[in-house]
């Protein structure tokens, strides 16, 4: 295409545009408008220490970690933006295209964040950028103030290129999250050490220092005021041709009133939906004869999430085979809850779950061998019914640190500070000709939050039932 034609086929802005004397209007007469009151963010000095963590251990290379860019959901319409979240846990800081610099300075490093300040009010970019401008997206920190909220020199980010322009420095970069970092460091960074950095930055977060679980803690307080919303609106829930998106939205309402919003996609599954893992579609009609499993968590505004599941009886009453199929996750889950404690190895809570599951099956009938059998690692047959793990690490990611290396995680040992889930479930096919009629179509998990502690684990969503009973006084007394 000629550059006439697209000149010709090209239509821009919907918006109106801009004389020369608006243009001259809007950038006049403006009084200042600093920040008040600032002061060094909370996180400011739990994010030096992790820092400084990093920086011992790559001593003598520049270490580039951006914070990612915004991606567009349609056309000119982009999501709304969540950090990298090895960003934020090293800065505090939130905003799009920003990077953390670590330049290597003698025996240590110096941190420098590269930042979009504040549109000045000199170039339009106030009111004429649509995806930064403060007119249309709010107001940034200037790059004074950014320095100090969060204890980091700050400069701007038109200055970042330099940084390649001079002695070559051996560099590893947080890759795949900003193409323009991507596009300046290749040359200099290779791949399996980026690779390593990317390992590195998830098994820091494997051990959660104090006020990451004081935020985690508020995460899963937030999450429980949310479940209780959405049993208080079950009644209108019901009424409504899909109710489960009813659900998703009353809950996804607590998480943005209370923190930055959902940790991840609501799983509001009734009925056979619930045997769907990772059911987001949430379009189905809630029935008073079925299950809700409703997996869901609130992420706060400094990025940590909880993750909950809770599998209630939409009438209030677990019917006889609801509460035996009910029953046998539970058990799984205490079986698990039970096996958590420093030392043990972090499969051990599941496999405690999964023996738990293969017994329960077996005395039903379903399995075809027995439990000793399927548990066995050529066997696995109890997994047609429980498909996934009964866990993972928890923290500013949903499934949290999963860069970390095996013999770091999945191969590894617990130890105090993990923040894990303890969910395991039983997803009993609508269509399985395997099992008996009255079991066909029920999924049940259910999902806490624990903390290793010197003695075993804290359970953290202790104030969310557990127990059948227990659920079903809580619902009474939510429904009046």
């Amino acid at each position: 295409m000629t550059q006439d034609a697209a000149d010709r086929f090209h239509t821009g802005s919907h918006d109106l545009p801009v004389s020369d004397a608006l243009a001259a209007y809007v950038s006049d007469r403006w009084a200042p408008s600093p920040l008040p009151d600032l002061s060094l963010a909370e996180i400011g000095p739990w994010a030096a220490k992790r820092r400084e963590r990093l920086s011992a251990r790559f001593p003598g290379e520049r270490l580039v970690i951006p914070s990612g860019v915004l991606k567009v959901r349609s056309n000119d319409d982009d999501y709304r933006f969540r950090p990298h979240s090895a960003y934020t846990y090293l800065t505090g800081e939130q905003e799009p295209g920003s990077v953390l610099v670590l330049e290597p300075v003698g025996g240590g490093h110096e941190a420098r964040l590269y930042l979009r300040p504040r549109s000045t009010r000199d170039t339009g970019e106030f009111f004429r950028d649509r995806r930064y401008g403060e007119f249309w997206v709010g107001r940034r920190p200037t790059l004074d103030e950014a320095t100090t909220l969060y204890g980091i020199e700050a400069v701007h980010l038109d200055t970042f290129a330099d940084l390649f322009r001079g002695p070559n420095v051996p560099t590893r970069v947080l890759s795949g999250e900003d193409p323009h970092v991507d596009s300046l460091v290749p040359v200099r960074g290779d791949t399996d050490q980026n690779r390593e950095l990317a390992s590195y930055l998830s098994e820091m977060r494997l051990i959660k220092d104090e006020w990451e679980v004081a935020q985690l803690q508020a995460a899963v307080d937030y999450t429980t005021a949310g479940f209780e919303d959405v049993v208080r609106s079950l009644p209108q829930a019901m009424r409504h041709h899909r109710g489960e998106r009813w659900i998703e939205g009353v809950f996804r309402l607590r998480a943005r009133a209370e923190g930055n919003g959902l940790g991840y996609e609501t799983i509001a599954a009734s009925g056979a939906h619930a045997c769907v893992l990772h059911w987001i579609r949430n379009d189905g009609a809630l029935n008073p004869d079925h299950l809700l499993l409703l997996d869901a968590g609130v992420e706060t505004d400094s990025l940590y999430t909880a993750d909950i599941t809770r599998t209630i009886p939409l009438s209030g009453r677990f019917s006889p085979v609801q509460r035996q199929v009910y029953e046998l996750v539970l058990a799984a889950q205490q079986a698990g809850i039970d096996a958590l404690r420093p030392g043990a190895s972090f499969r051990d809570f599941h496999q405690a779950a999964m023996a738990v599951i293969a017994e329960g099956l077996h005395d039903w009938g379903v399995l075809p061998v027995s439990a000793a059998e399927s548990l066995k690692p050529e066997s696995g047959l109890h997994r047609r019914y429980t498909l996934c793990s009964s866990g993972h690490m928890l923290g500013m990611d949903v499934h949290d640190c999963a860069k970390a290396r095996a013999e770091t995680y999945l191969d590894g040992k617990l130890e105090v500070g993990h923040v894990l889930t303890v969910e395991p479930g039983l997803y009993l096919q609508p269509d399985d000709e395997t099992l008996p009629p009255e079991l066909r179509g029920i999924g049940v998990r259910i999902e806490d939050d624990l903390v290793i502690t010197e003695d075993g684990a804290r359970l953290m969503s202790s104030a969310l039932p557990r127990d059948p009973d227990a659920i079903e006084e809580w619902m009474g007394n939510l429904l009046g």
